[in-house]
């Protein structure tokens, strides 16, 4: 069975983006693009909600994109990517398909599948959807130093608790602290 990962950038303070939905204070580097080209090569399906997607849509297949971080753009352009929304009516950045309801479903059928692992980055609605049904096996928190006192915390519609356990932390130079956990 594939695994399914939950990768986010937070602040101390537990946003994952500020008020106005900007995450302009994520703290990257050279670690940081390591790390994340690592995480890339590890898994061979993005799932996003709308959001994320545009927001993904609109950056890595551009030449800025391409310019600044080629080996990441390259396998976030070539990687197969599931895009979950009632409201798209099409997704047009490459190897895309769009899933426009049951996404419970198509998720545990997609974690049947041979592969690599699947990874979601943001796409909070999916992510609680996907957390209320038990199908995310791990954690990957991002905490960056920087608190914001407000905005948009991940976990905001998960009804209950979520017990987890400590698989690993690693602490970056920069001062970014990436926290594993997988589900009790």
């Amino acid at each position: 069975m594939r695994k399914l990962i939950l990768f986010n950038m937070t602040t101390l303070d537990c946003f994952f983006a500020d008020s106005s939905g900007a995450i302009d204070w994520h703290v990257v580097d050279e670690e940081f693009h390591a790390f994340g080209l690592q995480q890339l090569d590890s898994a061979d399906t993005l799932l996003f909600g709308r959001v994320t997607y545009q927001l993904m849509a609109g950056y890595w297949p551009t030449e800025a994109a391409i310019q600044r971080d080629p080996l990441i753009a390259a396998k976030m352009n070539q990687t197969t990517k599931v895009v979950f929304s009632r409201t798209l009516d099409r997704v047009a950045w490459a190897n895309s398909r769009l899933v426009k309801e049951k996404a419970v479903e198509e998720v545990a059928r997609l974690k049947q599948q041979p592969g690599k692992d699947m990874l979601i980055f943001g796409s909070a609605n999916l992510a609680a959807t996907l957390t209320q049904s038990r199908l995310i096996d791990e954690y990957r928190m991002m905490v960056v130093p920087m608190a914001l006192g407000s905005g948009r915390p991940l976990f905001q519609d998960i009804e209950g608790r979520l017990p987890l356990r400590l698989l690993n932390t690693r602490a970056f130079r920069s001062g970014n602290v990436l926290l594993a956990y997988q589900p009790k």
